[in-house]
């Protein structure tokens, strides 16, 4: 009898122990929420293996439009925030949402179009070339979603002296939806749209797309990472986040962003050390 409890007994502790582990395993995990631009790039697919590999921190990322991204997290659905749209993003620490921002990267906008260019903007800056898209009724692709690279786009407007929600007509076309839908409707209407580099790098079945304005400083894209704040919501793995988030922005991290390249090409360009906090 005694042998049987002492045996019960092992079992039960065994059990427990690993039961720990279990628990353990499962804690180094953390939830990151982007910007769908950062996972359609494949730079996430690139750069998560290396981090897990380091660390053991396995990343689940959630890919949303910008403002579904900073949604989730002020109900505390992620652990760190990773997106382009710099405005929002200091709004969202400003709250109290977030525990800091930090600079981690950059690439930029490029406009797309038809190679005939119905509009003649190709190598014009971004703000004539907007106007001779709304003056010609020439088909643009709006993404239309309330991301970052739509609020980008709406910016852009306003830039250019034009009131989009006034003038906007049959040309201008809304899909609501990410930017590999916004790209494949430009191809199939043969239309301007506006896209991040990386993901018109990646996207292959281009048509007669090409890009026909890039370079002016009024198009660059730039990353932050905010870790969310613990203080709102106790179930932030605010140690595990703070790991992620200092190996991203380390020499290692950006050195990793700067090797992540398609067709060649380098996608995203670190800049944490030039970050403002």
């Amino acid at each position: 009898m005694a042998v049987r409890e002492l045996s019960v007994a092992l079992a039960l502790l065994c059990g427990f122990a690993a039961g720990i582990a279990a628990s353990s395993a499962e804690d180094r995990s953390i939830v990151l929420s982007s910007t769908t631009s950062t996972q359609d790039s494949g730079l996430l697919d690139y750069l998560l293996p290396i981090f897990q590999n380091k660390t053991g921190i396995e990343v689940t990322v959630i890919a949303r439009r910008t403002d579904e991204v900073l949604d989730g997290a002020r109900r505390g659905e992620a652990d760190v925030v990773l997106m382009h749209s710099r405005p929002q993003e200091e709004k969202f620490v400003a709250d109290g949402f977030g525990a800091k921002r930090s600079d981690v990267m950059y690439n930029d906008f490029v406009l797309i179009g038809p190679r005939s260019d119905p509009a003649g903007v190709k190598g014009k800056d971004i703000a004539t070339a907007l106007k001779a898209i709304e003056a010609k009724g020439a088909p643009f692709v709006t993404r239309g979603d309330r991301s970052g690279t739509h609020a980008a786009e709406l910016a852009l407007w306003i830039v250019a002296g034009i009131d989009i929600a006034s003038v906007k007509g049959a040309w201008y076309r809304e899909v609501g939806q990410g930017m590999r839908a916004a790209l494949e409707a430009a191809r199939t209407a043969n239309a301007y749209v506006l896209s991040d580099r990386g993901s018109w790098i990646s996207f292959k079945d281009r048509g007669d797309l090409d890009i026909v304005v890039e370079g002016d400083k009024r198009l660059l894209n730039q990353y932050g990472v905010m870790l969310v704040n613990a203080e709102k919501h106790p179930n932030v793995k605010q140690e595990l986040g703070q790991i992620f988030v200092d190996w991203l922005i380390s020499p290692e991290g950006q050195a990793a962003i700067a090797g992540y390249k398609v067709d060649g090409q380098q996608v995203f360009f670190p800049n944490a050390d030039k970050s403002g906090g």
